[in-house]
């Protein structure tokens, strides 16, 4: 299943993270501030996020999509955004 709404969905870079604060951490990476791996490689648009109340969680959960297969890390976006929209926009709203 791909979207159409994303052509360059085969080439973008995808960057899986934790944080304890996602609207903050969002705008560091758009502004250039957050990590160097960010910045480097031009990481500014959120297109998928999910929350856990635990950290532990949070972390085994990254850990685990961080071997997925690429073709996997898509179709979870795809099932969350499907326009690969950036929802930067709509965390404090």
């Amino acid at each position: 299943m791909r979207s159409t709404s994303w052509p360059a969905a085969a080439t973008v870079l995808l960057y899986v993270g934790v944080t304890n604060h996602l609207a903050v951490r969002a705008h560091q990476h758009r502004t250039g501030e957050g990590s160097e791996f960010t910045r480097k490689y031009g990481v500014t648009r959120l297109v998928w996020y999910e929350f856990h109340s635990d950290i532990n969680e949070a972390i085994a959960r990254e850990k685990r999509i961080k071997k997925w297969e690429r073709r996997w890390k898509l179709e979870l976006i795809e099932g969350f955004n499907r326009e690969w929209a950036d929802l930067y926009e709509t965390l404090n709203g």
